[in-house]
């Protein structure tokens, strides 16, 4: 006897609300076990493996590679109590039939609890919601406690849909269009039943901004490849335009001479014990400069119309992948010693490199610091990571003409930019920061005296 369970793509945290499938990891008819990975998905925050709840055999799969899929959409179906069941094909789930459950059964059916690796057990009450159906057991007598997601045959779909309120689930789907003065009811959503998706809101962002500028092409010009926004790319290009719509950013920069700062480093390895990295020096640095000027340590909470300023440093950084451009974030860098930023530098990076960053470590950052000089370039005026308030960028470090005490000499020169939120400081207050973080890396005594 088997029963057949469906497991959905659960809710991944963080405000996701779908998650493109990058590689399926069983197939159809392999047996699986209880909490054993099924799928590989990527999100617009980390790449991930979900585990399935339920053990038995895999009878069908949802979503070819590359299909990007909404929480709560059906990953596979499972039969459960059925070890020698070699199950459909990936067309659709097996029916139940009358004789295909048990009390035994229905205990094995609640499966594990798990929904992701990584992020707990349990999810939230108001998610925990199953959808129970009514459930006989072989000798007629209903069991004890009904199990939990049994799949019902499916109907033909050509049944039309129900006509009713806007099918959008996301708050973030609504807020985006709240925002961009979008009517949902005029929107065909793209999601099962018809769910309205941040997708097509997008695209009717994207259409609409084309409408009045819409010219034929020449002929002799092709269209060209597309490539779609989406996954980390797409994160990114939502952030940054985000960013540059709600906030008035303004950027200051200045010359520095590294000399010192790379001799001290120097000093600091050849004594022996575990590397620093000169990242964890600035990192050090810029959290001695927000505690002195901690109006760049806030963000802007539009609503109440008020700057909250953070009492905790959580350093981002950002960290150049394959994948894209990600900013993982170091908990409490205030904290921290440049030992131990050095070592959580280098976890989170490595981490980045190879897909394995959690939602929660590439989200609740404070400030930003952006090392584009590892890609060779002097300067940049960065953008600032929304919501935070301000970003500081480190150029590449070159020896060039400079004049040390009254003298011309060749000294590590590196232009330091930061780029702040103008409402929640003046010039003076930027100009203030920057200038204690030249200082710090021109004299890194100065950095003693204020710990």
């Amino acid at each position: 006897m088997a029963q057949v369970l469906e497991f959905k793509l659960p809710d991944l945290g963080e405000g996701l609300t779908e998650a493109e499938i990058v590689r399926w990891l069983v197939a159809v008819g392999d047996v699986v076990a209880v909490d054993q990975p099924v799928v590989e998905v990527e999100t617009a925050k980390a790449m991930v493996e979900v585990p399935c709840p339920y053990g038995g055999v895999v009878t069908a799969r949802y979503g070819e590679e590359g299909t990007e899929l909404p929480v709560g959409a059906p990953l596979i179906t499972v039969a459960v109590g059925s070890p020698d069941h070699t199950g459909p094909d990936h067309t659709g789930p097996a029916r139940t039939g009358p004789d295909d459950t048990g009390p035994a059964l229905a205990a094995q059916a609640e499966g594990s609890g798990n929904v992701l690796v990584g992020y707990g057990t349990q999810a939230p009450a108001r998610r925990r919601r199953r959808v129970r159906a009514q459930v006989t057991a072989a000798n007629g007598t209903a069991p004890a406690a009904p199990p939990p997601a049994v799949v019902p045959t499916p109907e033909p779909e050509t049944a039309p849909a129900p006509r009713g309120p806007v099918p959008v689930i996301s708050p973030l789907v609504r807020k985006l269009a709240r925002d961009n003065g979008v009517d949902l009811r005029t929107l065909r959503g793209s999601g099962p039943d018809g769910l309205v998706l941040r997708v097509d809101v997008e695209a009717a962002l994207r259409a609409e901004a084309a409408a009045p500028a819409a010219t034929p092409a020449p002929a002799d010009r092709p269209e060209g490849a597309r490539i779609p926004l989406k996954g980390v790319r797409g994160a990114v290009a939502e952030k940054l335009s985000r960013s540059r719509r709600e906030i008035p950013d303004a950027t200051c920069w200045v010359d520095t001479d590294a000399t010192e700062l790379l001799r001290a480093r120097a000093a600091m390895n050849a004594a022996g014990g575990p590397k620093i990295s000169l990242v964890a020096l600035l990192a050090r640095i810029c959290a001695a400069a927000l505690a002195r000027f901690p109006e760049l340590n806030s963000y802007v909470d539009t609503e109440a119309r008020e700057i909250v300023q953070l009492p905790a440093v959580h350093l981002g950084f950002a960290a150049q992948t394959e994948r894209g451009l990600v900013v993982p974030v170091v908990r409490d860098a205030h904290t921290r010693d440049a030992e131990s930023l050095t070592a959580e530098f280098a976890r989170l990076t490595e981490a980045a490199r190879a897909g394995r960053l959690t939602p929660g470590e590439l989200t609740g950052g404070t400030f930003t610091l952006n090392n584009y000089g590892v890609f060779g370039v002097d300067g940049s005026t960065p953008i600032v990571n929304h919501p935070e308030a301000a970003m500081l960028g480190v150029g590449r470090i070159v020896p060039k003409p400079w004049v040390h005490e009254g003298e011309l000499a060749v000294r590590q020169v590196v232009q330091l930019s930061l780029t702040f939120d103008h409402r929640v400081c003046d010039g003076g207050t930027a100009g203030g920061f920057l200038r204690y973080v030249a200082d710090c890396v021109e004299q890194p005594a100065v950095l003693l005296r204020t710990l």
